[in-house]
């Protein structure tokens, strides 16, 4: 499980994104790339990485469901996730 600070550091990165994606597509529309340095570094949509809703866990990421690939097993095997089932054949 990621620590609590690496977790914050990713959704503080998220918000400075969001809060600076108009800013930094109306600079670069008009090909200012002075004034796109002067943007902070986290700012860049670049610097996100995806995570795990619940652990944390960098590596494994499932887009459609946003978390791990183990969170994801465990769940589904406990039944927590509907539509999903062990396959057996």
């Amino acid at each position: 499980m990621a620590k609590e600070g690496v977790k914050a550091r990713e959704i503080k990165r998220a918000k400075l994104v969001a809060k600076y994606a108009e800013k930094r597509a109306a600079l670069k529309a008009e090909g200012n790339y002075a004034a796109l340095d002067a943007l902070p570094k986290a700012s860049s949509p670049v610097k996100l990485h995806n995570r795990c809703k619940l652990t944390g866990r960098p590596r494994g990421y499932m887009r459609q469901f946003g978390i791990s690939r183990v969170t994801f097993r465990d769940m589904a095997l406990a039944g927590k996730i509907p539509g999903i089932k062990k396959a057996s054949w």
